[in-house]
């Protein structure tokens, strides 16, 4: 493994200089996010709040059930956790539908229409493999619209991960795990906080072989070296109530397979991967916590390359966020503005494009009926300049207004009903308003593009109501959604070219639902079923009257957690992805079903601090079933992992 010098010199940096706090009491962070029973207080609006207080449907994967799981990376966590629609390839490329809208597996978010949100600012990707979930504290998901909150491309949904914030005494913990396939990782973090110092973070250095299918079959060029990731939340209590911070994200594959498909497998072919951010962040919040603000810059890169074809994009992403919430006796008022800027260039349009967005947000919660009532709105202002670095020295500019409305009635302590509208939209990326070059696709051909710059941004508009309940270890929630989407941009090909323009759109509904159950066996133990689906009751293109592609009818994901309380916790989780249709050419691809499991044992030495040893395995794709995400790339068959771990 190479190139991973710098990343563990800073971890193990950052370790010894203990950078952390100790004597801020957690209550009194204004970034603080506690947990208490059914209850979650999260970012979905953008400032904190109770779960029972949200008025749209927004999942929550905790921190327990991320360690738990098998998964290597976000992407892989999505998908056990069939939280939507996943497109995964062989490698490190995987993007995320829901309420039938993706992410962008090769870009960023500009051209995807799921968000992928780290720490509440755009990631600046849409390959969810390339978000480690070392560091994470867990990971929120808004299902629909939430441009309100976080301007273009938040149509279907957002996905935030949040990092960890170290607190308490000093810890350490070092990981080896090898696997089938020729999959070794070792992987090392860090959280606490002395004095006014805090600090959490983690990397993992990573190398796998070829893979075999369930059918025995050898996948070849489908392993990769030198896949390293890291993360680091640091910060310093500088005055009471008042914290600065710094969050660094980094991840790279310094080579990647990137076969074809099976059938027709290119031996040769290889991608060069990068992502990695730096934000600095203050917030701070008055006494008695009526009012609450933070800013932040941070600044990035994100970068793909085909070293063999000569194909790169390299976009890089600059941003800035301030906002301020203050209570204001029954009411909650969050006002700010939001700023980003990307500069984006590729082998096949080298010319580089600026895309700036500057935007004003106001959302607003109001409680009533002795606070079992919550009203929520939202307006938002953006506005979108273009600029193409060509002779012709094209611009273009646009405005948008997005809004939305909410309800909550909690009916009893543990009962909540919601009901909520919201707007979303995608302005077009600069290729689609001004694109001017050829590709050769080899034996597909040569392919001229030509933007279109009357092009009007995607929108939707989307209606849900829904329950919620969480009392005695029962937590539960149904919702029905109904999108209507307009405005679609697709690809058209000409005489002599291709070119984007605004056709047809979509009307898409269905439910949503999940249930755990917290059952008490006997000394100790806890058994906790759980379930959680999508069923699509309509997914219909206006245009085509056909049914949408890429747009399963159903995901569902099932499963039985335990733990003894002494040591030993274990997972065993079943999840299935229905019919889906397809192009190239148009036919129905088969649904699925995949079950992995997970078992830890945790042999303590210092229980006080939960200082031990954890010896944990993991068995992927359990009955050996074959199964592909996209048609002609199947994943491993059944795979073993076996790790140990060392906290100290």
């Amino acid at each position: 493994m190479k190139k991973k010098h710098s990343i563990l010199f800073l971890a193990i940096g950052l370790l010894a200089s203990g950078v952390a706090r100790a004597d801020v009491a957690p209550e009194e962070r204004a970034t603080t996010m506690t947990y208490t029973a059914g209850e979650y207080v999260v970012t979905a609006s953008r400032f904190e709040e109770l779960k029972k207080d949200l008025t749209s449907n927004v999942t929550v994967i905790s921190r327990d059930e991320i360690e738990e799981s098998p998964a290597e990376d976000l992407g892989e966590l999505l998908a056990e956790k069939s939280v939507g629609h996943i497109q995964k390839y062989p490698g490190a490329m995987t993007s995320i539908g829901i309420r039938s809208f993706r992410s962008d597996t090769h870009g960023n978010d500009l051209r995807g229409k799921i968000l992928i949100l780290l720490n509440g600012r755009r990631a600046g990707t849409g390959n969810l493999a390339k978000i480690m979930t070392e560091n994470v504290e867990r990971i929120e998901i808004i299902r629909g619209a939430a441009a309100v909150q976080y301007g273009s491309a938040a149509i279907g949904g957002v996905v935030n991960v949040i990092t960890r914030t170290g607190e308490g005494i000093p810890s350490f913990f070092v990981e080896h795990t090898q696997g089938s396939h020729e999959f070794r990782e070792i992987a090392t973090g860090f959280s606490g906080s002395i004095g006014k110092f805090d600090f959490s973070g983690g990397v993992n250095f990573s190398d796998a072989g070829d893979y075999e299918t369930a059918g025995g079959q050898t996948y070849f060029n489908t392993g990769y070296d030198d896949r390293a990731a890291g993360s680091f939340n640091i910060g310093y209590q500088f005055l009471e109530h008042h914290h600065l911070g710094v969050i660094y994200n980094h991840f790279e594959v310094g080579r990647q397979g990137s076969p074809s498909t099976l059938e027709f497998n290119d031996l040769t072919a290889y991608n060069e991967l990068a992502n990695h951010a730096i934000d600095f962040i203050y917030d701070g919040t008055t006494a008695d916590g009526s009012v609450s603000w933070m800013g932040r810059y941070y600044n990035g890169e994100d970068e793909y390359v085909r070293p063999l074809s000569s194909f790169y994009r390299i976009v890089d992403q600059e941003g800035a966020q301030v906002q301020a919430s203050a209570l204001l006796g029954d009411m909650t008022l969050t006002a700010g503005l939001d700023w980003l800027a990307y500069d984006e260039s590729s082998s096949n349009s080298p010319r580089l494009s600026e895309y700036t967005n500057t935007a004003a947000f106001a959302l607003l919660k109001y409680r009533f009926l002795d606070d079992q009532a919550v009203m929520t709105a939202g307006l938002r202002y953006d506005d979108y300049d273009v600029e193409i670095k060509n002779e012709e020295g094209f611009s273009a500019s646009a405005d948008n207004l997005t809004k939305s409305l909410g309800l909550a009635y909690n009916v009893s302590s543990g009962l909540k009903v919601r009901g909520s509208y919201s707007e979303g939209f995608r302005m077009p990326a600069p290729d689609e308003l001004a694109a001017d070059y050829s590709v050769d696709y080899g034996s597909w051909g040569s392919f001229t593009y030509l933007g279109n710059d009357d092009l009007e941004p995607e929108s939707s508009n989307t209606y849900e109501f829904g329950a919620d309940y969480s009392r005695n270890g029962i937590v539960a929630g149904l919702t029905y959604f109904t999108t209507d989407f307009k405005d679609k941009i697709q690809t058209v090909g000409r005489a002599d070219y291709d070119t984007w323009v605004n056709l047809g759109g979509a009307t898409i509904a269905g439910f949503e639902g999940n249930v755990s159950v917290d059952v008490p066996v006997d000394a100790g133990w806890v058994m906790t079923p759980y379930a959680s689906f999508t069923f699509l009751t309509e997914y219909d293109d206006d245009e085509s009257d056909e049914l949408l592609t890429y747009t399963p009818e159903s995901n569902i994901s099932a499963g039985l957690r335990m733990a003894d309380g002494h040591g030993l916790s274990g997972v065993v989780n079943l999840s299935y992805m229905g019919e889906t249709m397809i192009e190239r050419p148009l036919r129905e691809k088969g649904g699925f079903a995949v079950a992995n499991m997970s078992l830890a044992r945790k042999f303590l030495v210092d229980r006080a601090n939960g200082r031990g040893v954890t010896i944990k395995g993991s068995v992927n794709n359990i009955f050996d079933r074959g199964y592909e995400y996209v048609a002609g790339y199947p994943m491993p068959g059944r795979s073993f992992t076996l790790g140990l771990r060392v906290d100290i």
